[in-house]
């Protein structure tokens, strides 16, 4: 874990202070889909969107080959080499249009070591990055027991959320409504060089839906990708 002694959960770009987050300009997501018959094989996507018009302006969608196991816990050693290849791709193609933020469908701190896809995946990118889960992954002595759910009932509007304090004392991350009409909240937790409170802000502020564009529109792309191929394999 010498990765772990580089994480930065704080922010540091002056945009993250701006309450409009001012001259944010890009925002990046990530996603892979992989072959219902071949854990293996898998579309890695990456997308930049505008900010704040929350428009694609970059995609890229290209098979890969997977060779870490899957090992519950451990998923960042399986998917965050291709997509930091990804990344790397859209560095040398096109500079100009590199994010300045990542948004990952994953946890950041709020994991069993502290330590998950969204931290591995801003250090080695020098890049913030954010953990946004759709599934609470229970850890340090947070339940998706009554308590939370009372909680979650709570949360009346969008925008509204409540941080989530583990048995060791440390805020690990938040839930949020993400809009009026979500039902279950989104939980999100830093990855790197970005504090919860901003992380919160800024992944509502790019919500039209339950889940934050960026990684929407990656899913959506992957999924779209992977079933041209697999048809064109088909046919």
């Amino acid at each position: 874990m010498l990765l772990k002694g580089n994480l930065i959960t704080c922010n540091t770009e002056a945009w993250q202070s701006h309450p409009d987050f001012f001259g944010l300009q890009r925002l990046g997501g990530v996603d892979l889909s992989y072959l219902k018959e071949d854990d293996t094989v898998a579309c890695a996507s990456l997308v930049v969107l505008s900010y704040p018009e929350l428009e694609v302006i970059y995609e890229d969608c290209h098979m890969v080959t997977i060779n870490a196991p899957y090992v519950a816990g451990y998923l960042a050693f399986r998917e965050v080499p291709v997509l930091v290849d990804a990344i790397q791709k859209l560095l040398e193609k096109d500079p100009c249009l590199m994010p300045q933020v990542l948004i990952v469908d994953g946890n950041g701190i709020l994991h069993h070591r502290g330590f998950g896809v969204a931290c591995h995946l801003g250090i080695l990118t020098d890049l913030p990055c954010i953990g946004v889960a759709k599934n609470l992954l229970q850890v340090d002595g947070l339940e998706n027991n009554d308590d939370h759910k009372d909680q979650i009932r709570k949360l009346q509007n969008g925008g509204d959320f409540f941080n989530m304090t583990g048995s060791s004392g440390t805020i690990l991350g938040a839930a949020l409504k993400s809009s009026s009409k979500s039902t279950k909240p989104i939980y999100i937790s830093a990855g790197h060089k970005i504090s919860l409170e901003t992380a919160v802000r800024l992944v509502h502020s790019c919500c039209k839906y339950r889940v934050p564009e960026p990684t929407r529109q990656a899913d959506i792309r992957s999924r779209e990708f992977l079933c041209k191929k697999t048809s064109t394999a088909n046919s």
